[in-house]
């Protein structure tokens, strides 16, 4: 089978205008993307008023990212490890009704709040603590027990 050159030059002619079309159709469709849901003729008004929308778009993450940061500069200050410990403090009194409430930041820093309940009363105490320790108080074994449960607790 002997090809002519007319034969030759017309697929490859052919060739060429089917490569054409599939692109001029994948412009068509990506021009038709672009213009849907805008009432603008052009590509120019179209491509303005995206480029606008991103740099509005990039202001907001700006704004955004700035605000995460700060975000996270604050909440090393929120309370982020809470221990309980429920314990009976008197042999006199049944249950474990007296309990110590461990409330710390992310550096250890909080207060520690005891409830001891006895057949007259319950008496509610506050410490003070920086890094884990007591600062105006002694801490009693119980407290320091919640607070590593705390601090245990946190690391899972």
């Amino acid at each position: 089978m002997d090809l002519k050159p007319e034969q030759i030059f017309l697929a490859i002619f052919f060739l060429w205008a089917l490569i054409l079309t599939i692109l001029f159709l994948r412009f068509y469709f990506f021009y038709m993307k672009i213009r849907r849901g805008t009432k603008k003729e052009s590509l120019i008004p179209i491509l303005n008023e995206l480029l606008n929308k991103e740099e509005k778009i990039e202001k907001g993450l700006i704004s955004l990212d700035s605000k995460v940061v700060e975000l996270e500069d604050q909440s090393q200050f929120f309370i982020q490890k809470i221990g309980m410990l429920r314990f009976n403090p008197f042999n006199d009194t049944g249950g474990d009704q007296s309990f110590i409430l461990a409330l710390l930041d992310a550096s250890d820093t909080g207060i520690v709040i005891s409830s001891l309940h006895t057949r007259t009363g319950t008496r509610w105490y506050a410490k003070k603590l920086i890094e884990g320790r007591g600062v105006d108080h002694q801490l009693s074994d119980e407290e320091k027990s919640a607070i590593a449960k705390a601090k245990k607790l946190s690391k899972k």
